[in-house]
């Protein structure tokens, strides 16, 4: 709608003088810098389009959000200048709310709110309203990230707690009988000793075979158990650096099998920090070992550790063929793999590590471009951090 000082500006053009004219646009101006400044101090992301839908204001949040320039964006069309957006199906709806996931220049979740802005039209004798003009979409977005993280992480928690009694089920139903071949295979190798020349050979090839496979069974069992069970680790003061070379000691052969180049980069003023050296290190193999799966002979895989006021940062980044984005979102879900024999739960078994030290971890990555693996540990000696007034924003 107009308002009132443009409508009386508009009434009394022919009878003022250019003076008073510069003044009213003086004053116009301050009216919009004081309402820019508003709208760039607030959270929330605004972007106003016109009727085509191309870009005629956005704030300071918008830009950031989204990772564009708002003097490249003004004029332009707003699925222009974000990639996937329906703004054709979303602006025929009138007023909408839709939540979004963006991926560019992180990945977020947005809650994008349209509403149509109209301006009233009036009758030639100005005394009745006739209907409004669309003349454009006010859009505000909201960051619901950490909502979002946070609904992902109670429906993946009820997930691991029915994996958990899941797998008491499968231990019990599976491990009995496993136990039962493996006396009887004892059985037949005890006969078969009792057997000469080819035929005895050819029986303890048999048992040997049956005997990988209940191994091998028993083996993906373990690996689930480990992977959802809670376990508390035995923590003492330790150096990561430390545990990072012997990971990478323990792969020596394959290095060297496959001419891979393994450079670190190990900070050496890294305070100690309380954690399960064993633990820590399956954590670092899994890791490891998914880095040399995603890469080709001759790859590089760095590793880098850091820190900062909080946190110890161990960073591995390989130069494998990456991942997308859809595949990125799942690479947690017990079971997924993009590996023809992988089991899906290596990077399960490390984020639960990493959370039973009371750390994080996060994965960026891009198809073709390689990944990076980011493991965050908090330091021995920083429990609690005082917040200074003014720095408690929720």
């Amino acid at each position: 709608m107009k308002s009132g000082f443009v409508e009386k500006l508009i009434g009394r053009l022919g009878k003022i003088g250019p003076e008073d004219v510069q003044n009213y646009f003086l004053q116009l101006a301050q009216e919009k810098g004081f309402l820019e400044t508003v709208f760039n101090s607030i959270q929330e992301g605004i972007i106003v389009t016109d009727s085509k839908g191309r870009i005629t204001y956005l704030n300071d949040a918008a830009c950031q959000l989204f990772g564009v320039e708002a003097n490249d964006s003004i004029g332009k069309r707003l699925d222009e200048r974000v990639r996937g957006l329906d703004w054709n199906a979303l602006s025929r709806e009138g007023a909408v709310s839709r939540d979004m996931e963006i991926f560019y220049p992180a990945n977020r979740f947005i809650n994008f709110y349209s509403v149509p802005l109209l301006i009233e039209k009036k009758s030639e004798d100005d005394k009745t309203d006739i209907g409004g003009e669309q003349v454009g979409h006010a859009i505000i977005l909201r960051d619901i990230t950490e909502n979002r993280r946070s609904e992902q992480q109670t429906i993946e928690s009820e997930r691991l707690n029915a994996l958990t009694l899941l797998a008491a089920g499968v231990a019990h139903e599976i491990g009995n009988p496993l136990n039962s071949l493996n006396i009887h295979l004892q059985l037949i190798e005890r006969e078969a000793r009792k057997v000469d020349g080819a035929k005895h050979r050819e029986l303890q090839e048999s048992v040997e075979v049956a005997r990988a496979e209940i191994n091998r069974l028993d083996s993906i069992i373990s690996q689930f158990l480990r992977a959802i069970r809670p376990t508390r680790p035995q923590l003492r003061p330790d150096n990561v650096n430390s545990i990072v070379e012997e990971a990478v000691r323990f792969f020596a052969p394959e290095i060297k099998d496959r001419d891979i180049v393994v450079e670190q980069e190990l900070r050496s003023d890294l305070p100690l920090i309380d954690i399960d050296r064993d633990q820590m290190k399956q954590a670092f193999y899994n890791v490891i070992k998914n880095s040399f799966e995603a890469m080709r002979a001759r790859g590089i895989l760095r590793i880098r550790t850091d820190k900062d006021d909080s946190h110890v940062i161990i960073k591995f980044t390989d130069s494998g063929g990456g991942m997308s984005a859809e595949n990125l979102s799942r690479v947690f879900e017990p079971y997924f793999t993009t590996k023809t024999s992988g089991t899906g739960l290596g990077l399960l078994i490390v984020r639960r590590i990493v959370r039973e030290h009371g750390g994080e971890m996060s994965i960026e990555s891009s198809e073709g471009k390689g990944l990076t693996l980011t493991i965050r540990l908090p330091h021995v000696d920083k429990r609690v951090r005082m917040l200074e007034a003014g720095d408690s924003k929720s």
